[in-house]
Formats: C-alpha cells, sequence, structure tokens
C-alpha cells in the first residue's frame, strides 16, 4: 500500500501540480503583457530566482516546475505574450499623500 501511495503520489499528483505551476506562469506573462508590463520581466524573474535558490528538489519530486522549466516554457511563449504588450499602458505607480 506505501508503494502505491508513493506512485500516486509522484507518478499522478506531482506532475498534475506542475502541470497547473506551467499553466499559471504562462497566464501570468499574458496578464502582465495586457496590462503593459514588459514580458521579458517574467523571464528575469525566474532567473534571478534560479541565481539566489540553493538545494532545490529534483522537479520530479516538487509540485512546483523547475526554474529552468519556467525559464524554458515563459521563453518559447513570449512571443505570443509580446503581442498583447503596449508599453504605455502600463499604470502608474504614484507614491500616495499621507
Amino acid at each position: 500500500m506505501a508503494g502505491l501511495g508513493l506512485g500516486i503520489q509522484y507518478g499522478v499528483l506531482m506532475p498534475y501540480g506542475r502541470m497547473h505551476e506551467s499553466e499559471a506562469d504562462i497566464v501570468g506573462q499574458d496578464l502582465m503583457a495586457r496590462s503593459g508590463f514588459d514580458p521579458k520581466a517574467s523571464i528575469s524573474l525566474w532567473q534571478n530566482m534560479a541565481k539566489h535558490s540553493k538545494g532545490a528538489p529534483p522537479e520530479f519530486m516538487s509540485t512546483h516546475p523547475s526554474h529552468q522549466t519556467r525559464i524554458r516554457d515563459l521563453s518559447s511563449h513570449l512571443d505570443q505574450s509580446m503581442a498583447y504588450y503596449q508599453p504605455g499602458n502600463a499604470p502608474r505607480c504614484v507614491k500616495p499623500k499621507r
């Protein structure tokens, strides 16, 4: 029974979670672009995360894609996100007055 539980954990549940995480990354990149933020920044974010994180478990043991997988997926989707990108649409961030 323990072996079956491990098989389900690593064979079904974790890949399912990684798939959702990857989909969320792509949706987020598209939303960035539609909001006027440069979608290339999503790739830079994961490059920085990879550079500063140590000791991540192997991808097959995680519910999250590896940093390299995220970078690869976002890079390959970048052309589609760039089609939505209008630099002038970014909201201006203004410091609130007190």
